[in-house]
């Protein structure tokens, strides 16, 4: 396995051509997409005519830098999800989303924390980033407290965009928190 990052507990890759039926897995439990689509699964040929398409093209565009990475646990190599790390389509490169997507099987068990905390410390330190930003449903209190974790703040309330209005909890809208180079070093 060609790690991008390790930490303690995983290791993060890029994906490749093969990983259609991970990504597949991954979004058809209806817990796991519960604050994305109101937990309908992605359809399997928009996994591999439109996502992973995307996110092999999002490597050239990073030079491997940025993009969206398969997380696996070191020991026994379990898929566990994924996590991102990449800006805009068409914004700068020194500002990155922070997110990820775990299975159920990987909740509770810290890891959406310690693979975000690595994702922070490599932007900051080897990939010239100034800023990370997440964005989530305002119910989505596991994703929140993960942000919290990170000392990520609070920036603004959001609205949720207009293919969620259907989900549950959507009329609390969405928020969104930040950290910079500057905060995350204290």
């Amino acid at each position: 396995m060609d790690a991008y990052l390790e930490t303690e507990r995983l290791v993060l890759r890029r994906f490749t051509a093969d990983d259609a039926g991970l990504l597949i897995e991954l979004d058809s439990d209806p817990a796991v997409m519960r604050y994305l689509t109101g937990g309908q699964p992605t359809a399997p040929q928009v996994v591999r005519e439109q996502h992973l398409p995307r996110i092999l093209a999002g490597y050239e565009q990073w030079f491997g830098e940025l993009g969206l990475f398969a997380a696996h646990e070191k020991d026994g190599g379990a898929f566990i999800g994924w996590f991102l790390s990449r800006p805009q389509p068409e914004g700068p490169l020194d500002e990155v989303e922070l997110g990820y997507r775990l299975r159920r099987a990987a909740w509770g068990k810290g890891y959406a924390t310690e693979g975000s905390r690595a994702l922070l410390a490599k932007a900051f330190t080897e990939l010239g980033v100034r800023m990370v930003w997440a964005e989530t449903m305002s119910v989505n209190n596991g994703s929140r407290n993960v942000m919290e974790k990170l000392k990520m703040t609070r920036t603004a309330s959001i609205p949720v965009p207009s293919d969620m209005e259907m989900i549950e909890g959507s009329e609390h809208g969405g928020v969104r928190y930040e950290i910079t180079k500057e905060q995350w070093k204290q």
